[in-house]
């Protein structure tokens, strides 16, 4: 595993996704939490969304990044929410995969993606320790 790799997946670096997925619902991610502007399951729908948006970049699906994305979606649904669950744990593995050996280009965008993903996982973890929801 390289760094790259390394810094989208987490674990020696930081809390793996994976770790701060685990266990959580719907229930607890749709929890406002005092003097936050978003809930946990809108975090993680930012995070699917962008990491969608870069990983097409990524691969070269896209050339440019999509103007009219909106970066902040809402999940209302308890099915909204595992489908966001299940795009972010595909994507996690694709960035990996595409980090492997990636072009100049791709580095760029995955390194971008890492630095954007760290700070969000980061909220995350902090979300999920004042929801009381901390994995075990």
């Amino acid at each position: 595993m390289n760094m790259l790799q390394a810094a989208l997946g987490g674990g020696a670096i930081f809390p793996a996704p994976e770790t701060l997925l685990d266990g959580l619902t719907f229930e607890t991610a749709a929890r406002s939490v005092t003097g936050v502007p978003y809930t946990l399951a809108a975090l993680l729908a930012h995070l699917a969304v962008t990491q969608r948006a870069s990983l097409n970049l990524a691969s070269g699906q896209r050339e440019t990044w999509p103007e009219e994305l909106d970066i902040w979606p809402g999940l209302n649904t308890p099915a909204a929410f595992e489908a966001c669950l299940t795009e972010l744990r595909l994507g996690l593995a694709e960035a990996r995969a595409l980090a492997s050996a990636p072009s100049e280009r791709t580095r760029e965008v995955l390194t971008d993606l890492a630095a954007h993903n760290a700070y969000h996982w980061g909220q995350v973890a902090l979300l999920r320790r004042v929801l009381g929801a901390w994995p075990q």
